[in-house]
């Protein structure tokens, strides 16, 4: 970790690149049938659920932080990988929407989805470096979630890093429920 007064940032970079590393490890080999298998219950395929942390990671990191377009509505239109983008936030119905419905009609390319994810990583990767210790206690609005306001720290902490931490562990047993192996360690 570097040193200086930045430590709060270095450790994120540090624990975001981590989370990024083990998510891809954790889905790892995986074929077309392990990614759009429909498990029992409420429980999310593999693919949508995949899917589902980098597409978040993306619109927290480059629509809410930095309040521009998302990647996958600028210049990954169409190139994400999925069948089609998941419900978006309604500012007139408070909280997330539901994912389950769309989580078992779209149809993930892997390849194509790992090479969005790689661009979403950079792009968040390039914005903490923009970032200093004092920055993570700006607030930011949740408005278009229907939801006040929390921090920038608040948003990287719990919305990217422990939402892909969280999601490792889906992943995870979705492939280990089909006879995979899921953690790579």
């Amino acid at each position: 970790m570097s040193g200086g007064r930045n430590k709060s940032i270095s450790l994120l970079q540090e624990e975001i690149k981590a989370a990024h590393q083990l998510l891809e490890g954790t889905v790892g080999e995986v074929t077309i049938e392990q990614i759009h298998w429909h498990p029992a219950g409420t429980a999310i395929p593999l693919g949508a659920s995949y899917a589902h942390v980098i597409l978040s990671e993306d619109a927290i990191v480059n629509g809410i932080l930095i309040g521009g377009t998302p990647l996958f509505a600028g210049e990954w239109k169409g190139k994400t990988g999925v069948s089609e983008l998941p419900p978006m936030p309604n500012p007139n119905a408070p909280g997330l929407p539901d994912w389950r419905e769309w989580s078992r009609r779209v149809k993930v390319e892997l390849p194509t989805l790992r090479k969005y994810a790689l661009a979403v990583y950079a792009a968040s990767d390039a914005y903490l470096a923009t970032l200093i210790d004092e920055d993570l206690r700006h607030p930011v609005s949740l408005a278009a979630l229907g939801m006040g306001e929390a921090t920038i720290e608040f948003m990287l902490i719990n919305g990217v890093l422990g939402h892909a931490f969280t999601h490792c562990g889906e992943i995870s047993c979705l492939k280990g429920l089909q006879g995979g192996r899921g953690y790579p360690f």
